[in-house]
């Protein structure tokens, strides 16, 4: 360390600044009080007449007026000598103490420098841990220890993220890779092995591309969270949801669905691709993980502030404390990566749609099996007002 680094003025040397200045500026009102109150008190023959004299203890006589002017400057001569080196004195150990006490005092915050100096993806499991005075530094100490709680968290969850996204990808392409090899590998392979290999390809080509589209939207909606629309347009949820509908009709007819529709207007102001999507990758999760001739019910609606859509299904049980991790990306159903058909980021793609405007979702899990979930969103009819951040429950 330099000796211009030593001389910044940090904090604690400010701190000892500010102390020893105020130190020095009360005992040096202090002492000039005493100076002044002594010049003062020392006037005993203000009441004499004038001319006279005073007997001093040598023998000697000497005028009154005179000998109080001696007696008052020597007293007060004294005074200031003595209150100055006293003063002195205090304020070198005063300032010695500040130093030491705002150092101590300071001590965490150098922690934090040094734990965040250390920081590193090797090193997120580093804390402060400070046990001190229940101060505002402790305070501090505690919330900059939960910052790396939510870091560690987040980058964790990046990892799973990462992780997931190529074993998913990985999956069709190798299955792609596996039939083309085989296939060429085979010298009497027909126009029938051909054909059947194209459709294998084309089928996990599919998957891999819906995958790629799901990620994109996914990451579209997350970086218009707390932002302002790229597109905003008024549209009607149930628009979204007869269009969503339509799609699965076919997929809804093969297992015998019974659907139940209470599609009322839902005006709402937003992003027309990413509302759709929301409503499509609803109904697609209620048709994929219903089971035959089950029951699918959809709703929407509004009271002039809120437009809603509620989507409810039956199929397996799932526990209501499993529900928030249904949210996470990969999860199907609350199982990871079980081979399922789909990407497993719906619910993640409706989490960070509505949280992109300014909506709340919420996920019930139904007695005998199957997830009821509310999306509720600002009435186009409503002020603008920044939204509340989505959650689970």
């Amino acid at each position: 360390m330099t000796g211009r680094a030593r001389l910044r003025p940090t904090l604690r040397l400010r701190l000892t600044l500010l102390n020893g200045v105020l130190l020095v500026g009360a005992g040096a009102i202090l002492v000039l009080l005493a100076w002044l109150l002594v010049r003062d008190a020392l006037r005993p023959t203000d009441e004499l007449a004038p001319g006279t004299t005073v007997l001093l203890s040598d023998g000697r006589s000497m005028d009154a007026g005179q000998w109080q002017s001696q007696l008052v400057d020597t007293a007060s001569g004294e005074l200031l000598a003595k209150g100055l080196v006293a003063l002195l004195a205090i304020s070198v150990v005063g300032v010695a103490g500040a130093y030491a006490v705002a150092g101590r005092a300071l001590r965490p915050l150098h922690q934090v420098t040094a734990t965040a100096q250390r920081l590193g993806e090797a090193t997120l499991d580093q804390r402060i841990g400070y046990s001190g005075a229940d101060d505002e530094v402790a305070e501090l100490a505690k919330t900059f220890d939960a910052m790396l709680d939510r870091i560690a968290s987040a980058f964790e969850a990046q990892k799973r993220f990462v992780a997931n996204a190529s074993h998913e990808l990985r999956t069709p392409l190798a299955v792609m890779r596996t039939e083309i090899d085989v296939t060429l590998s085979d010298g009497d392979a027909d126009a029938a092995e051909y054909r059947r290999m194209a459709t294998v390809v084309r089928d996990a080509s599919e998957r891999a591309n819906g995958l790629v589209d799901a990620l994109l939207v996914l990451a579209r909606s997350e970086a218009q969270t707390g932002r302002q629309l790229g597109r905003r347009t008024e549209c009607d949820l149930a628009a979204g949801t007869v269009n969503a509908l339509s799609a699965m009709r076919r997929e809804v007819e093969r297992i015998g669905l019974r659907v139940q529709t209470s599609l009322e207007s839902a005006p709402v102001v937003g992003d027309p691709g990413l509302l759709d999507r929301l409503a499509g990758n609803l109904i697609e999760n209620a048709v994929r993980y219903n089971h035959l001739h089950g029951k699918l019910w959809v709703r929407t609606g509004t009271d002039g502030e809120r437009s809603w859509l509620v989507v409810g299904n039956t199929g397996f049980e799932v526990d209501q404390a499993d529900v928030p991790g249904l949210f996470e990306p990969f999860r199907r159903g609350g199982r990871e990566r079980t081979g399922a058909r789909g990407s497993g980021l719906g619910l993640s793609i409706v989490r960070a749609v509505c949280n992109a405007h300014g909506g709340t979702v919420r996920v019930i899990a139904q007695p005998g099996g199957g997830l009821e979930v509310t999306v509720t969103l600002p009435s186009a009819d409503a002020p603008a007002v920044p939204g509340p951040v989505p959650t689970a429950g």
